[in-house]
């Protein structure tokens, strides 16, 4: 199995798992997802490609702190905007 079809899978499995509310789980599902692209990008000799999913995945990961350490300040109620 290939790094792409494996970090494919773990894309539906995180968008399964914020169709059903798991948001935290769902993020740490797309984090292993990014790794298993940032392999197959260095694998490719596709560096520019590597640092582009690496620098998103940092994002990621960093915006998942923040949702778990409770310091988000956006909701998707319609009343909150």
């Amino acid at each position: 199995m290939s790094f792409a079809i494996l970090g494919g899978l773990l894309l539906n499995i995180g968008a399964f798992l914020t169709y059903k509310g798991k948001v935290y789980q769902a993020v740490i599902i797309y984090l292993f997802a990014d790794v298993c692209w940032m392999i197959m990008a260095y694998e490719k000799n596709d560096y520019i490609g590597a640092i582009f999913i690496i620098t998103g995945t940092t994002f990621g990961f960093l915006a998942y702190l923040k949702m778990k350490n409770g310091k988000m300040n956006k909701s998707l109620n319609k009343e909150d905007t």
